[in-house]
């Protein structure tokens, strides 16, 4: 019996970033296509940057980065991540990202 298996391509990464006027850091949400996880969770950190700082300890038991989950390369052609591409996804939950 042949199962088919996902092959991995990248990773869709959460940043907690202080925004002025906000009372918590809000969970910033990145599409990164690099299959090593630690490489991405710094390309979503250094992304993360450029919109404010990032949080230097968990809140409310949130990670300041945390990995949500692999991106299957099927899941990135059909979103139009291309290998090594990051892209900022915003504040909402992306839930187009997390469906398999």
């Amino acid at each position: 019996m042949n199962i088919a298996v996902p092959i991995q391509g990248g990773w869709l990464i959460g940043v907690l970033v202080e925004i002025a006027g906000e009372s918590k850091p809000l969970l910033h949400y990145f599409a990164v296509g690099h299959l090593d996880q630690g490489k991405a969770e710094w390309t979503a950190v250094d992304r993360a940057s450029e919109v404010g700082r990032i949080a230097s300890s968990p809140v409310a038991g949130q990670e300041p980065v945390e990995a949500i989950r692999p991106l299957t390369l099927n899941k990135m052609r059909m979103l139009g991540l291309a290998p090594g591409e990051t892209r900022a996804l915003g504040w909402k939950h992306p839930r187009r990202w997390l469906t398999a």
